[in-house]
């Protein structure tokens, strides 16, 4: 063998490792949140989505939770069976809409599989490029923070919304005794110190204020949610002039971080200037077009919410690239 020969593998695999990209963190202090752990890429708030995600590098899941009939906090956006992504034991699609989670145990709500989207279903087309992952299971939070332990990632967040609705309470368990269960698993894990808690409803936000003063509290809002004070703790949002005002009137007496999470159509760079005066981070949701990533990054926003966690990252990487000397 030539001296020429004997160094080929040796380029060869130089070339190849000069060839993988590994992921890329978001630039420092900007949260790269996936959306339901990433649903574009992978089926919505399972283990399968969250451990995409953080293979992607973001800095943060997003996820929702309900209480079963065992009280046992899972993860889930709908507080029914979704006939748009969940079949039976028998691999059958559900007809309609399934029982709610708070009616059933820990078990039989781990005997539906949540691992494709209905290929029927109006609700997947924009996640077209999803990959399966059949056998799923509605994963439990415990279940989430062990595979984020497991995995040694010590640097991810959990952005954790409680699912409950003022105006259908008779839907899921009261924001009490959902908060309460959710408390206890953050503490059992110890991941108090990774955790915010985000809600629409804000009764639940005053109540971290008052049991878990020190986890962050992210205020959700939509121009519907505004309309009825309902959501908002019995606050009158026309009466503050705005919605950073409204948000700092309901937050008042908490020590923790307090964030802003609008609608990102509904956001304005005035109304970011203006939480940014409040000492508030601001942070959007759920943006999937590189042009509302552009746009909201050009207002000065915190942080992100997608459902493309990876179109963001690549976003992120161009501006980063744009802005740098050279």
């Amino acid at each position: 063998m030539t001296a020429g020969v004997r160094w080929m593998p040796v380029l060869a695999c130089a070339l190849l490792a000069a060839c993988i990209v590994p992921p890329a963190s978001p630039p420092a202090g900007f949260d790269l949140q996936a959306h339901r752990g990433g649903r574009g890429l992978a089926p919505e708030n399972t283990l399968a989505a969250f451990r995409n995600a953080m293979r992607l590098g973001v800095t943060t899941l997003e996820l929702d939770i309900g209480l079963t009939a065992d009280n046992v906090v899972v993860i889930s956006h709908d507080t029914a069976l979704n006939p748009d992504h969940t079949r039976d034991a028998q691999g059958a699609w559900l007809p309609a809409v399934g029982p709610a989670i708070r009616t059933m145990t820990l078990a039989q709500v781990q005997g539906y599989d949540v691992g494709r989207l209905n290929p029927d279903s109006s609700y997947g087309k924009p996640f077209a490029t999803q990959q399966p992952s059949d056998g799923e299971r509605i994963p439990t939070l415990a279940a989430l923070f062990s595979m984020a332990r497991e995995r040694g990632d010590e640097r991810i967040r959990f952005n954790i919304e409680t699912k409950v609705d003022p105006t259908r309470p008779e839907d899921t368990a009261a924001p009490e005794p959902m908060l309460r269960a959710l408390l206890a698993e953050i503490d059992k894990a110890g991941m108090a110190s990774r955790v915010t808690i985000q809600s629409f409803d804000w009764r639940t936000l005053a109540l971290v204020g008052q049991l878990a003063p020190d986890l962050p509290r992210a205020y959700l809002s939509t121009a519907r949610t505004l309309r009825d004070s309902r959501w908002t703790l019995g606050l009158d949002a026309a009466s503050f002039g705005s919605t950073p005002l409204l948000v700092q009137a309901a937050s008042a007496g908490g020590k923790a971080p307090v964030i802003w999470s609008p609608a990102f159509n509904d956001l304005t760079s005035a109304q970011v200037r203006q939480a940014h005066a409040l000492r508030m981070t601001v942070l959007p949701w759920t943006v999937n077009q590189r042009a509302d990533m552009l746009r909201l990054l050009d207002m000065g926003v915190d942080g992100i919410i997608t459902d493309f966690p990876d179109v963001l990252a690549d976003v992120l990487r161009e501006r980063g690239a744009a802005r740098s000397p050279g």
